[in-house]
């Protein structure tokens, strides 16, 4: 009943949807838009590349993310599954190590449990346990973290779950040009990736630059970008929480208070060059996760922080800003309030900055 009510909803969604060629030369894309031109491209570009998962054929995907692919390429390209994740993964697993290429669809990532030991002891770890003789290329991909109205079980965030796994790479991207040039470059990577998206950004425009619907465009794994330059403080954070971070910077502006906003993009490999370089300029630190913080993704920064020379560049505790530590509530207002929202990054930042506040303030005038 879930599954279709989730179903349900993601078509409701949908907006602003367009897989023709006229939407990928516009300046605006939407996330769902980009991922969908991505796996057409991918699909067109390598024969070896096929989508697996539930209802991703004849019904267009669950969020409609691979509309139109079944009429394109066919049953044997893209093939809907039984509702049964521990299977289909077992057999994406199975074919990337006999060569294929294939793109996994969890309905949601909170499904993907039911499928995590062939995550976790097939794909992961295989290529070490071979001695380096067996590659396992494939990716896993889905809608992860909070949603809307889906309570407990339905809004994890995994980013921190599977990121402490080697031999996986963990991607989380925000806009239109992360989802289609990360999930491109996930396509043709060699090792295992989790990819994961965001449903409450699928429908959700955001300019891009004309090379973004280029067919060998690709965003460098491991490496994260920096959205809004500033002096006084480092934001860092990704997938949806960039969104809120780049919302607070420009409130913290208002005020006087530049703040640099670091999108992630990447969780493991963790770019830490950039948020160090960061950190150096800034003096100052608060990441943002709507994950929970305990052993997160923010709590992994922390710890690079203070292991290296940087940490002596800090002129504040690192704070950090993630989702409340409990199982996520079914009402509405109690959800809104168990993520960081923007005026929590703004009180966060004006705590670490402390007495600095008025000079920051003063210095950017």
């Amino acid at each position: 009943m879930l599954r279709t009510r989730l179903i349900q909803a993601a078509s409701s969604a949908q907006r602003a949807f367009s897989t023709s060629q006229k939407a990928l030369a516009a300046k605006q894309m939407t996330v769902r838009d980009a991922l969908n031109s991505a796996l057409d491209d991918e699909l067109a570009r390598d024969d070896r590349v096929f989508i697996l998962g539930e209802e991703v054929a004849q019904y267009d995907g669950a969020y409609k993310v691979s509309r139109g692919l079944w009429k394109k390429y066919g049953d044997k390209r893209v093939i809907d599954t039984p509702i049964t994740e521990m299977g289909f993964a077992g057999i994406a697993v199975g074919a990337a190590m006999a060569g294929l290429r294939p793109v996994c669809e969890f309905m949601t990532w909170n499904f993907s449990m039911q499928a995590i030991d062939h995550i976790i002891n097939s794909a992961a770890k295989t290529f070490y346990m071979s001695a380096g003789a067996v590659n396992v290329p494939i990716v896993f991909r889905g809608p992860n973290g909070a949603a809307s109205g889906v309570a407990a079980q339905h809004s994890q965030c995994f980013a921190a779950w599977y990121a402490h796994c080697p031999g996986l790479k963990v991607l989380s991207p925000y806009d239109a040009e992360d989802a289609r040039g990360l999930l491109k470059s996930a396509i043709r990577d060699p090792d295992p990736v989790v990819f994961l998206e965001n449903e409450l950004v699928y429908g959700t425009a955001f300019p891009v630059a004309d090379n973004v619907a280029d067919k060998d465009f690709l965003v460098p794994i491991g490496k994260a970008k920096i959205m809004r330059p500033g002096k006084d403080i480092t934001l860092v954070a990704h997938s949806k929480a960039v969104e809120t971070s780049l919302l607070a910077a420009a409130e913290l502006a208002k005020k006087g208070i530049e703040a640099e906003v670091i999108n992630l993009r990447s969780i493991r490999p963790l770019d830490t060059a950039t948020i160090f370089a960061s950190v150096r300029k800034t003096h100052h630190l608060v990441t943002v996760e709507n994950g929970w913080p305990q052993h997160g993704v923010g709590a992994e920064i922390c710890a690079r922080i203070m292991e290296d020379q940087t940490f002596f560049e800090l002129d504040a505790p690192v704070w950090r800003c993630a989702g409340v530590d409990v199982p996520m509530p079914y009402a509405k207002t109690l959800e809104a309030h168990a993520l960081p929202r923007v005026q929590d990054l703004v009180e966060a930042t004006l705590k670490v900055l402390g007495g600095k506040v008025g000079k920051a303030a003063a210095a950017n005038k």
